[in-house]
């Protein structure tokens, strides 16, 4: 049982190291509560999201979270490794970013495909 607590407390570490010094990582966070916050002021409104919608924008939320908190690891342990400029490092950092960059648009589209119809049935209703 110790090692379950220390393992759940480095992780925990992690994710509030990820939150206090990474600017990406916190507006993840910050887009997360704007999206949260959103679906539940849409149910103020008559627009109740489903608990299958809930479920898709969250795991897109993870999705975010989850390769943002690969990419900076990446980025740390080779930058530890290989100080100096290499053009093999470079790549891969510039391909971690680069699935970020996917995961980030995908999240958006995800986002809208769920929310923008919901919002726009609020504004026209008003």
């Amino acid at each position: 049982m110790l090692r379950f607590y220390k393992s759940f407390k480095y992780a925990l570490n992690g994710v509030l190291l990820l939150a206090r010094t990474e600017r990406n990582f916190q507006i993840i966070l910050v887009c997360m509560l704007i999206t949260v916050i959103t679906g539940f002021s849409l149910d103020y409104y008559g627009q109740h999201l489903t608990r299958f919608e809930w479920a898709i924008l969250w795991l897109a939320i993870g999705l975010m979270l989850v390769s943002e908190g690969l990419n900076t690891a990446l980025e740390k342990a080779l930058d530890t490794l290989h100080p100096d400029q290499h053009p093999g490092v470079g790549q891969s950092k510039d391909m971690a970013a680069g699935a970020t960059f996917c995961a980030s648009g995908i999240a958006i589209i995800v986002g809208l495909y769920i929310l923008l119809p919901r919002i726009l049935a609020v504004v026209n209703g008003l």
